[in-house]
């Protein structure tokens, strides 16, 4: 498959979880301060987005070490997108609502490079095996 086609599916794969995400963070926006909402949203929809990402985008068997080591494609876009929530509702006066939606689009390029190494990478024998 060639890096174009993991990018579109890459990107479906991202409406997807961001529907998700956000369905979530408004939910418990309810509830919550808006930064607790968004921590607990984006951490609830990190395994759909493996899963996904895994047999959709990049046609590979999900293992457990890459299941560990996609929490760093997350961090990135965690880091990325929560730097971005707390510029725009604290400095730039977004609403709260709307703010994870445009922090979400400057951390798509970064998590995609993140992403595509880590699921890509080949698994390493043990030794002894």
């Amino acid at each position: 498959m060639t890096v174009r086609a993991q990018m579109i599916r890459f990107a479906l794969v991202g409406v997807a979880n961001t529907g998700t995400y956000y369905g979530s963070y408004l939910a418990l926006l309810t509830r919550l301060p808006y930064l607790a909402a968004h921590a607990i949203a984006f951490a609830s929809s990190m395994t759909g987005s493996f899963l996904l990402n895994s047999y959709f985008t990049y046609r590979t068997r999900p293992t457990w070490r890459k299941f560990l080591l996609f929490p760093l494609t997350n961090a990135a876009s965690f880091t990325v997108t929560t730097g971005g929530v707390w510029l725009l509702v604290d400095l730039a006066g977004f609403s709260s609502r709307y703010a994870p939606l445009v922090a979400a689009v400057a951390a798509i390029p970064i998590t995609f490079v993140v992403s595509r190494t880590i699921m890509l990478r080949p698994e390493t024998a043990v030794e002894g095996q």
